[in-house]
């Protein structure tokens, strides 16, 4: 696996433990790559054993010296990364270690964010809502993990709220009547962006939106947006900026029509094949996704995101991109961040092993919610179908337990309990059912 250049560590000691980790790493990979089967608890629990015992030898050899960023951290970085994921693929997703690519990707997110200076309220509330719910993890989680994770975590989630916070702060000048156009300016701006990277560009929907951003043009008063005596909003320079700079996208959208300069080209081409992976997976990912998978596109995004020379991209001659390319490329990688982190958050508390059951069983739920929202059902009989699937799910099950082969895979009470729901939503449907005159269908 490629990593980013870094030299190699100087102390003999540290040599040894990069070492180690590399081979831990290479292990780790070969087991993210191997479909033929689940990945167990134990197999994961092996290597992260491991992983903690190299950490605990470098904090020794280094006992708190701030040194200068080696290869050796770039490999043990990789290694927690992807220990982060198995952990969710694992379904161990309340763990402390599942907590670590997460914090990663919202790190970045809120980087993007304060470098772009254009986001909103609701931007933040979801990776704040995340952050609450880790604190909750780090707190539960030093009897259970090493204390370097644990401190490592404790300090990249003070790095994200201190992140959360100045963007808050930014965001308090605006008056409270301005909010809901300065969100609409961001949704327009963003969806020209959306267009301006589909397969076929369309001028007609780039249109409708540089409409949309004149009609706010025009409610403004002498360049200002006012309140009905006349008296400028609060933050009506910063709505100022951000309809300015829509407007002049719109032109170059409209001019460019998605053609972006050979010398870009390449890169252009594999982010926009990491976005529309993520976005076919944000559709499908309750049945195609192992978690794991997004470690390639991870790696892959950091790699291009950090090529950057001073914020800008720069070809192959060292020539910077202009804005327009500067512009499209920034949002194909804040758009797969994006994803990722959507996907991350959206990951179930259960094995891939039970996956298939338990996503048959949020179907049944569903299907059983619907039907009981719609009136319910007119016989019994109806309900044979939910039935019999429920019954055959239910016999899956050894000693009360859903085995694969002889391992007990995590998520047994998610899935249990998912059960119990269906069994009760189908007991009441019957029973008003047979209430309704409708038993005697059996």
């Amino acid at each position: 696996m490629e990593t980013p250049a870094f030299p190699p560590p100087k102390d003999g000691q540290e040599a040894q433990i990069l070492d180690r980790l590399t081979e831990i790493r290479d292990q780790l990979l070969l087991l993210k790559r191997d479909r033929s089967k689940y990945i167990r608890s134990q197999d994961v629990m092996l290597l992260y054993d491991q992983v903690v015992e190299q950490v605990r030898q470098v904090n020794e050899i280094r006992k708190g010296e701030d040194k200068a960023e080696n290869r050796l951290d770039r490999v043990l970085e990789s290694c927690l990364q992807l220990l982060s994921l198995f952990f969710m693929t694992i379904g161990r997703t309340t763990e402390a270690p599942a907590a670590y690519a997460l914090t990663s990707t919202i790190k970045r997110l809120l980087d993007h964010l304060t470098e772009s200076r254009i986001y909103s309220g609701k931007d933040l509330d979801s990776m704040s809502h995340t952050i609450s719910d880790l604190d909750r993890i780090l707190k539960n989680a030093n009897s259970m993990h090493s204390p370097y994770l644990v401190e490592l975590l404790a300090n990249r989630q003070e790095l994200c709220k201190s992140s959360l916070e100045r963007l808050r702060k930014d965001l308090e000048e605006l008056e409270e009547s301005l909010r809901g156009t300065y969100e609409k300016l961001i949704s327009i701006l963003r969806s020209m962006s959306l267009a301006n990277t589909k397969a076929k560009f369309s001028s007609t929907e780039v249109q409708k939106l540089q409409a949309q951003i004149k009609e706010i043009d025009e409610s403004r008063v002498g360049g200002k947006f006012v309140d009905s005596d006349g008296k400028e909003l609060n933050g009506s320079a910063k709505v100022s900026e951000l309809l300015e700079k829509c407007l002049r996208w719109a032109d170059i959208v409209l001019d460019r029509k998605g053609v972006i300069p050979e010398n870009f080209r390449a890169k252009y081409e594999v982010l926009i094949g990491i976005r529309n992976d993520l976005e076919k997976l944000s559709i499908t990912q309750a049945w195609s996704l192992r978690e794991t998978d997004l470690y390639d596109y991870q790696r892959e995004l950091d790699k291009i995101d950090e090529s950057r020379i001073n914020g800008n991209f720069v070809d192959e001659d060292g020539q910077p991109a202009e804005l327009y390319v500067q512009r499209t490329l920034l949002y194909l990688i804040r758009r797969s961040y994006g994803y990722i982190y959507y996907l991350m958050i959206s990951s179930e508390p259960v094995s891939e092993a039970l996956l298939p059951v338990y996503n048959q069983l949020q179907t049944l739920k569903r299907c059983l919610v619907e039907v009981k929202n719609s009136g319910g059902v007119g016989s019994v009989r109806e309900l044979y179908p939910y039935s019999m699937k429920l019954h055959s799910i239910d016999n899956m099950r050894t000693d009360g337990k859903f085995m694969v082969g002889d391992d007990i895979p995590e998520g047994q009470g998610s899935v249990t309990g998912l059960l119990a729901e269906c069994f009760e939503l189908s007991y009441e449907l019957r029973i008003a059912a047979e209430e309704a005159g409708g038993g005697d269908d059996q």
